[in-house]
């Protein structure tokens, strides 16, 4: 498997350590930085199983478990951004499905600086040069966010955590 095949497996990769993107492993999933950081610090929560293509596939123990990860994914995030620019907003939280076929979730930041036509709609209505361009690929450049971002989902983990 060469570096760039991790994104048609990102699940079997990050199981395998070879996903980039992975931030930390989670009770029920992975926390991963976005491909594309148009929006600083979007960041998604993948399932730990591929098979899983809705929530609602998961028995409930590992859809609160994954419901849990996914609280905790997104305040960091809220944490990290609001660290990192005084123009953090908010986050919007989104389970979708509708492209890629395993359960995921998209934490997207945004901020005051947005354009004002865009600010207030769905992260899908960017054009598709946000989409695209390389200027918005995840680089070295974001190291420090990747940083933050991890800082923070340590900082809350939860006191009954890896008590055994």
């Amino acid at each position: 498997m060469t570096y760039t095949d991790w994104r048609h497996d990102r699940i079997g990769a990050a199981h395998r350590g070879q996903n980039p993107t992975v931030l930390r492993r989670l009770g029920a999933g992975f926390a991963a930085i976005g491909d594309r950081q148009f929006l600083p610090g979007y960041s998604v929560l993948l399932t730990d199983d591929s098979s899983v293509t809705r929530l609602s596939d998961l028995p409930r123990p590992r859809r609160i478990a994954y419901l849990t990860d996914l609280e905790r994914l997104a305040e960091a995030v809220e944490r990290a951004c609001r660290r990192l620019d005084p123009a953090f907003r908010r986050v919007n939280i989104e389970i979708l499905g509708n492209t890629d076929p395993y359960l995921h979730a998209h934490i997207w930041p945004r901020y005051d600086w947005e354009p004002a036509d865009r600010v207030r709609l769905p992260v899908w209505l960017y054009a598709e040069e946000y989409w695209r361009a390389e200027q918005y690929a995840l680089t070295s450049r974001h190291d420090g966010l990747r940083a933050t971002i991890g800082e923070e989902l340590d900082a809350l983990v939860e006191p009954w955590e890896g008590s055994g």
